[in-house]
């Protein structure tokens, strides 16, 4: 394969054509009424028209057939991917996952679709207002089909094995120790190169942005210039025996047949894109004297809440870093947050597949060797 160029950048107006199509891009308007090599032009909006600028999300597409010719979207088997969080009682104590198991493609071929598990969620796609967890294993690249997302943003996370994901903007190959985040409404599709496992967290009706830095200063965390956007390619390829294009929509997973590849975009130009991001240059801000800082100077992306402060869902991660702090306990402090790697303000329901798969049932053992060392008489 290939090494694949990528434009570098957060939020930022980008624009890419494919070199086998010089010229491309409309100059000087946006929908002209002949497009450069009788392309259409179609709009990709990621938030309200009205949105103001600072937060106003869209990409203008150039494609060989707009992305409506397709047939009627029909009601699709959607496994065990769900948005129904009353399927089980509250579950107040913590929880531990061992790995979960990746069958092998002798035992069942499983692509990106086909392997999506719900584990947690809050929240509710109709209203655009909470978040769900899942797992994705799968052995089997996707063969003529792809998803799209019409309830919120993908954050995904490999954890084995990696990933050559196609989109409408380009391709992105995505291994572990890195991420990537394709947005509500684009298109894309997944290569695998073997048995492999990941976790999606999934946000309604927001999306992803930097943290604000405060007195950390203009740089730190994860800098813009780390991020990666895919550049344009396409491919003008007709699917005699269809293409499958995959809907999640309210919760729900829909199929429509087409008799073409959806990754026929030549051209494009906008700041609502598919993006990856290589955890390895995160900057670690950390304590150099005594004591922990709190988790939240590590987080990566953000998903914010109308309230100031409070996040719909945070990505946090814990690298490799220096723990020089005097008179301090090595190991961070107790604190009630999630084990993930996704923190959220909401309160998390787990899903009936998730309390009955590969949960370690003696997770809370492992607290019952500490012993209490108080002694009032001792200072």
């Amino acid at each position: 394969m290939a090494e694949l160029k990528y434009i570098s950048g957060f939020g930022n107006e980008f624009s890419s054509e494919d070199p086998r199509c010089p010229g491309a891009l409309p100059q000087g308007q946006n929908n002209p009424q002949v497009c450069p090599y009788g392309l259409y032009a179609e709009q990709l909006s990621g938030t309200a028209f009205t949105c103001p600028r600072s937060t106003n999300k869209r990409s203008w597409l150039y494609r060989i057939l707009p992305s409506v010719c397709h047939k009627p979207f029909k009601p699709m088997d959607q496994g065990y991917l769900t948005n129904n969080w009353d399927e089980t009682e509250p579950e107040p104590n913590q929880l531990r996952w061992k790995p979960f198991e990746i069958p092998t493609a002798s035992q069942r071929k499983m692509d990106f679709v086909t392997g999506l598990y719900t584990i947690c969620g809050s929240g509710e796609p109709k209203s655009r207002n909470g978040l769900a967890i899942h797992i994705f294993s799968c052995n089997t690249s996707m063969i003529n089909r792809c998803f799209y997302n019409s309830d919120g943003d993908f954050l995904i996370v490999p954890q084995q094995g990696k990933l050559l994901i196609t989109t409408e903007f380009g391709k992105l190959l995505v291994e572990p120790n890195e991420i990537c985040v394709i947005q509500e409404g684009m298109r894309f599709s997944v290569e695998v190169f073997g048995e492999t496992r990941g976790y999606i967290l999934e946000i309604y009706g927001v999306h992803f942005e930097l943290p604000d830095l405060g007195p950390i200063g203009a740089n730190g965390l994860a800098n813009p210039r780390d991020f990666l956007v895919p550049v344009a390619w396409y491919e003008d390829r007709q699917v005699a025996e269809g293409y499958t294009v995959i809907n999640k929509y309210q919760g729900k997973l829909f199929a429509a047949q087409q008799g073409c590849s959806p990754f026929n975009v030549v051209a494009w130009h906008g700041n609502y894109t598919p993006y990856k991001y290589n955890l390895s240059s995160f900057m670690v801000i950390n304590s150099v004297a005594f004591d922990h800082a709190d988790p939240s100077i590590f987080t990566v992306l953000t998903a914010k809440s109308d309230r100031p402060g409070v996040a719909v869902a945070d990505f946090v991660i814990f690298p490799p870093r220096w723990g020089v702090a005097n008179n301090t306990f090595r190991p961070p402090y107790y604190h009630t947050i999630s084990a993930f790697m996704f923190e959220s303000s909401f309160s998390l329901a787990v899903t009936k597949w998730g309390l009955n798969t590969c949960l370690d049932k003696s997770y809370y053992k492992c607290w019952e060797a500490l012993k209490s060392h108080f002694n009032p008489k001792h200072k």
